[in-house]
């Protein structure tokens, strides 16, 4: 039986799918729903959201830069900064960088707790240059 007192984190999922029975949109609950909200926190560039024109990250920016070897250091105290501002449902452990130069990008793994869960979880993801 679960807990009444534990929180449940709840989202929307973005493709906005209804569920073929019940005809309702689908969520992301807890875990899911946290890791979804991560990867649109650090993919969503500064000045990008109106009237909160801090929010995000900023990394496609830095993309762009002269890979000199503090690129990828820059980038993980960006997301640090982001998820520590706008993401409470977070405690940070890890936030480790990989660039993928022949790639022209980034491979991103986050790794946190969910302020109402025991484990860790892990979200991976790669940011490529657009020209």
């Amino acid at each position: 039986m679960a807990n009444p007192n534990q929180v449940v984190y709840k989202d929307f999922d973005i493709v906005f799918n209804a569920h073929p029975v019940t005809r309702k949109l689908n969520t992301l609950t807890n875990s899911d729903a946290i890791k979804r909200a991560l990867k649109n926190l650090i993919l969503t560039d500064k000045l990008e959201r109106p009237y909160n024109p801090e929010f995000g990250s900023d990394i496609r920016r830095r993309l762009f830069e002269t890979h000199d070897g503090t690129v990828a250091d820059e980038i993980a105290s960006d997301i640090e900064f982001a998820i520590k501002n706008f993401e409470p449902r977070v405690r940070l452990l890890d936030v480790r960088v990989d660039e993928r130069l022949e790639q022209n990008g980034v491979f991103i793994t986050i790794v946190f707790r969910a302020e109402n869960q025991t484990d860790s979880e892990v979200v991976n993801f790669f940011v490529e240059r657009v020209r």
